[in-house]
């Protein structure tokens, strides 16, 4: 599949040069930079499109009415998220800083101002300025502190701020909301959002919510108690309907199986995908055999239209599709879940890399792949993947956090600091358990330093991680090395997780689920046992043994196999480690023949003196 697609409304012509004004089929994006290929991110609304890339940078695209200027580089650099509503749009920076523009943002009236403000330092309290997330609104944007408090700038003519119209028309800068918040949940064509707290309480607020939910008062932030029981993983608004996505609780705490995820939705009829005629005022589950068996992995939702990613690679879509926004030639409203048909996906790709970005009536497929850049990153992309997970620890409020024992065994000084940890665990926030895993993966106390200061005695923090891995690869539990590599009738044991940090090719094997891989092998002759010794040693500790010589053979075949393997490639990287190797070995080569012929035209020379 191509990295990104787009299909539906196109507002600007530049934006998808020379097609026409509703794209039916889905069409490749192009763009005209060759570095603005690795996508982190994409939010559109009706009014522009910013695309967030992986080095931090973003361009924006804005409707031709505003801007001739298209493409546009936005002039912020380290940038994390990006977010975009109806009527204004935001950044949020590697800092924790806030930027954004809009209509409803500028304190003077201006359809769509060009200049960015920073709207977190307009924040009253200076302790509660680093924001850790965004969510646009319709009108409005939202921002949730490191201190966990949410506030809303922006319009307030739906009652989306949590307030009602005559006590505030508009917010010009951030007011709060609510305290200790978890998630927050909107759409950039809602004027309705939703606050999760802590304790998975869901708070609600604006006009048109009265007849979503059916609120006493949707003028005021109030707490929607009949929701599905399970877990909330996410909520995404368009201006006519609602979906939520719950995880089923686990019956026992060990399951291995990971629990389903469903969708839920609540709106009009029309575009709810419960079916015709069935306008819903609570949260009720749609059902259909496209994902009967299998599970969500993705959605996102516009205007009147919403798309679906399930884990066996099915893209399903339901809702309007009068500007092509479903990706069919079908222009007629779809009350139940349609499967859409893409293209296919390329060799071994990990079907949770594809993500969806729907905006008013358009819609963006999008592949963005996890960044590698060293092993300390691998652990944490690991720590947010769940499939081999095999250690639970449940926090103060009863929340369980699954990890890695086998990266626990190794990062923590005793065995017996499992239990230590539990400990410590039990008296923390969700928020702060999830801190502390990724300081203990990754060995970085800039995370949270207090919380640090309570883990630093119980873990190997002098340690770099690639020691750990060494110490890894010498360990004699074979139990531990749960795949196997065969080739010319010998067998090699990994690790899945070492596996999976390192290469592409058994990431897309390990985190399919389309297909059980848990007893394949693996059989590659091509390489030289000595090549691929040098494979082996160089997946757990990114460097190459002392003792191996390197010939040009080695370096031939070493570069077939970073192909075969997909390695994800760090600086330096395995073939210039390679290269380095085989010059210094050539330079001593010649150091030393360079001295035996000197010793040997001395010897010579004695001789001659000794003969006379």
């Amino acid at each position: 599949m191509n990295d990104c697609l787009f299909f539906g409304r196109n507002y600007s012509p530049k934006l998808i040069k020379n097609e026409p004004n509703s794209i039916k089929k889905p069409i490749q994006f192009k763009f005209e930079n060759e570095n603005e290929k690795q996508i982190k991110q994409i939010s559109t609304g009706k009014l522009s499109t910013i695309f967030l890339f992986k080095n931090g940078k973003a361009i924006e695209y804005l409707n031709e009415k505003y801007s001739k200027q298209n493409p546009k580089k936005i002039e912020f650099e380290n940038i994390q998220k990006v977010t975009v509503g109806y009527e204004d749009e935001a950044i949020l920076t590697k800092e924790g800083n806030v930027f954004a523009k809009g209509e409803n943002i500028s304190s003077h009236y201006q359809k769509y101002p060009d200049k960015f403000i920073n709207i977190s330092s307009l924040i009253e309290d200076p302790n509660d300025r680093i924001i850790e997330d965004i969510v646009s609104g319709g009108s409005s944007i939202y921002l949730l502190t490191s201190n966990q408090n949410a506030y809303g700038i922006g319009s307030n003519r739906s009652c989306q701020l949590g307030l009602d119209y005559e006590t505030l028309k508009k917010a010009e800068k951030p007011i709060l909301m609510m305290k200790n918040v978890s998630k927050i949940f909107s759409g950039n064509n809602a004027f309705h959002a939703f606050l999760l707290n802590s304790n998975q309480e869901l708070f609600g607020c604006g006009d048109t919510l009265f007849y979503r939910l059916k609120l006493k008062n949707p003028k005021e932030l109030t707490q929607i108690k009949k929701i599905p029981k399970g877990k909330i993983i996410d909520i995404k608004c368009g201006y006519y309907h609602i979906i939520i996505l719950i995880q089923d609780k686990k019956e026992k705490e060990k399951e291995s199986q990971n629990p389903k995820r469903r969708l839920y939705s609540c709106g009009s009829h029309i575009y709810n995908g419960i079916g015709k005629f069935e306008d819903v005022s609570k949260f009720t589950e749609i059902k259909s055999p496209l994902f009967e068996n299998d599970d969500i992995l993705d959605f996102s939702v516009g205007s009147s239209h919403t798309l679906i990613l399930t884990s066996k690679g099915k893209w399903i879509g339901f809702g309007s599709s009068s500007s092509g926004e479903l990706g069919t030639e079908n222009t007629k409203n779809q009350y139940f879940p349609i499967q859409i048909e893409f293209p296919k996906l390329r060799f071994n790709e990990n079907i949770s890399n594809y993500h969806i970005s729907c905006g008013y009536n358009n819609t963006f497929l999008y592949y963005s792949p996890p960044s590698f850049f060293n092993l300390e990153e691998d652990l944490i992309k690991l720590f947010e993947r769940k499939e081999f997970c095999d250690i639970s620890f449940k926090t103060k409020n009863g929340e369980i956090i699954e990890a890695h024992k086998l990266i626990l065994k190794y990062r923590l000084k005793e065995k017996e600091m499992i239990d230590y940890l539990q400990e410590i665990i039990s008296k923390k926030s969700i928020k702060e358990s999830n801190q502390i895993f990724e300081m203990i993966y990754s060995n970085n106390s800039e995370i949270n330093p207090k919380l640090y200061s309570e883990i630093k005695e119980i873990i190997n923090y002098n340690e770099k991680i690639e020691e750990t891995m060494k110490r890894i690869y010498l360990n004699e539990n074979e139990n531990e090395k749960d795949f196997i590599i065969e080739r010319k009738e010998k067998q090699y044991k990994f690790p899945k997780l070492i596996l999976i940090m390192r290469s592409e090719l058994y990431r897309g094997m390990f985190l399919s689920v389309t297909e059980d891989t848990s007893n394949k092998v693996t059989d590659y002759s091509e390489l030289s046992d000595e090549s691929f010794q040098i494979f082996e040693y160089w997946i757990y500790s990114n460097q190459i043994k002392d003792e191996i010589q390197i010939t040009q053979e080695i370096i031939d075949e070493i570069q077939i196999g970073i192909d075969y393997f997909q390695l994800n490639q760090t600086n330096p990287n395995l073939f210039d480690l390679l290269i380095n190797k085989f010059n210094n070995q050539n330079q001593n080569q010649n150091q030393n023949q360079n001295q035996n012929q000197n010793q040997n035209q001395k010897e010579n020379e004695n001789e001659k003196c000794s003969i006379f």
